[in-house]
């Protein structure tokens, strides 16, 4: 598989990797033999990034790509944590003593002297005008307790603000045919400042897989439950914002698009590896089934310009308008 460089850290990633949220929690219960399948499988079908979280799990993810890749010595996987919300999310909670506490923990879990990049995890926006918060980032480099520092962000307003800052390697942020808002500005930005982007949500929590009804039901611990209306944390993050019942039938639309031989989920993944600025997307997956059929997204041929007008047009009509005034 392709490998695309962070320009401002150098370092590189595979261009689908591996979004580790469902082997923590709150997508349902993923055993850790499965969760070890998982990263075996996306590894094997040349995936080199994992992204993970302190909070998946409550270290879990972090916990089980360690366990992983001490036993595969012989692999090369940039991996990418974030850390901020195991705390009341305000401003005043961004500072030095904690990042050096969260990173001790997330090193622990992790196995490692040094985390290859560390990603504030979705802070309260002011955060993102901080000189103090870089400030300390930038302690953690010297201290070389991380190689890197990155976001994660819910709005492109805030990617923007990131992206501004010259320590930034890499923002991350939702993009899926169900959320093209940031191909406007924050992919342009990023691409003229080296900062890497990395999309995350790029199945719109499954509803692209084109899989799913206005019936289905998912578990009490699956977010497509719990959080559908951002009872638990931004909306934004569950089905992408889109409300479920005509995402289901956007969904369904979007799934007649896909060429021969490339399932619904592959389409909305090679779209988005083919935006320029974006260096690597990171679907989950919940078996090795879903890890090699998503890697396999990231090999397939570029998609036509008539698939690629389609998906625009749908977007325009169905889902555009509930979205982009909010993120």
């Amino acid at each position: 598989m392709d490998e695309r460089v962070f320009s401002r850290s150098g370092q590189r990633a595979s261009v689908v990797g591996l979004g580790t949220w469902q082997l923590g929690a709150d997508w349902g219960d993923v055993d850790d033999k499965d969760a070890l399948a998982v990263l075996e499988a996306a590894a094997e079908s040349g995936v080199t990034f994992f992204d993970t979280a302190d909070v998946y799990g409550d270290g879990r993810s972090e916990e089980t790509i360690a366990t992983f890749l001490r036993g595969r010595p012989d692999l090369h996987v940039l991996v990418a944590t974030k850390m901020g919300r195991r705390v009341d999310q305000i401003p005043a909670n961004y500072v030095l003593d904690n990042f050096r506490a969260w990173n001790d923990r997330s090193r622990r879990n992790l196995g490692v002297d040094r985390v290859d990049l560390v990603q504030l995890h979705c802070p309260p926006t002011p955060v993102y005008s901080s000189d103090e918060v870089f400030d300390a980032l930038d302690t953690l480099v010297a201290e070389e307790r991380i190689a890197a520092y990155g976001v994660s962000v819910e709005t492109c307003d805030e990617a923007l603000t990131a992206i501004a800052r010259p320590g930034v390697a890499s923002v991350q942020i939702i993009l899926n045919p169900f959320r093209m808002k940031p191909l406007q500005r924050v992919l342009p930005a990023a691409r003229e400042a080296g900062v890497g982007i990395i999309a995350r949500v790029p199945l719109a929590s499954g509803l692209l897989s084109g899989k799913y009804t206005k019936d289905t039901v998912f578990a009490e611990n699956d977010h497509r439950t719990f959080n559908r209306h951002g009872e638990a944390f931004d909306q934004g993050e569950t089905f992408s914002g889109v409300d479920y019942a005509s995402g289901v039938e956007a969904a369904a639309e979007f799934s007649a698009l896909a060429p021969e031989g490339v399932t619904p989920a592959q389409l909305a993944l090679a779209w988005i590896v083919q935006q320029p600025g974006v260096t690597s997307v990171i679907p989950g997956a919940r078996s090795p089934e879903q890890a090699r059929a998503n890697a396999a997204a990231g090999k397939l041929p570029p998609l036509s310009a008539q698939t690629l007008s389609a998906i625009s047009d749908l977007y325009e009509r169905r889902i555009k308008e509930q979205v982009e005034g909010r993120w």
